[in-house]
């Protein structure tokens, strides 16, 4: 088979295997966690409420990108288990960290001086991939034309 005689498929649209689909998550989840590491320790000191705001967006971002780019046509429960699978590396990165340094490090899940943030940071890691994603799986839709 050639693209001569089959369209091209674009990334986004295809299944992915196993494999690649948990680099991609970890890939996502890194830069995602890059970010709100980075807010954490810049914008915390000086607002905590534009910390908070600025981790919120670093997440919805993330989780923006990854649907878009690599999980266009998942369903909601691909996107919870992306969500779940973002929060499970979150609390093994901090406890990975605490454990390393000796004290508490709470930079991706918030500090429990502030409950109501710990548990909306602990809800947008879960659901954040789910607002992007469509309600059941459907398949790509192409057009007759392929120029």
């Amino acid at each position: 088979m050639t693209t001569m005689t089959h369209r091209a498929v674009p990334f986004a649209d295809s299944q992915h295997s196993p494999v690649l689909t948990a680099v991609l998550v970890l890939s996502f989840w890194l830069g995602a966690a890059a970010l709100v590491g980075t807010a954490h320790v810049e914008l915390d000191p000086l607002s905590i409420a534009g910390g908070a705001v600025a981790t919120l967006a670093s997440i919805f971002v993330a989780a923006y990108c990854y649907t878009r780019f690599c999980a266009r046509h998942a369903g909601i429960t691909h996107a919870l288990s992306v969500g779940i699978a973002w929060l499970v590396l979150a609390i093994v990165a901090e406890m990975a960290m605490s454990s390393r340094l000796g004290h508490g490090w709470y930079a991706l899940l918030g500090a429990p001086d502030h409950p109501l943030l710990r548990n909306l940071f602990l809800f947008v890691w879960v659901f954040a991939p789910a607002f992007f994603a469509h309600r059941q799986a459907r398949p790509p839709q192409y057009s007759q034309e392929w120029w």
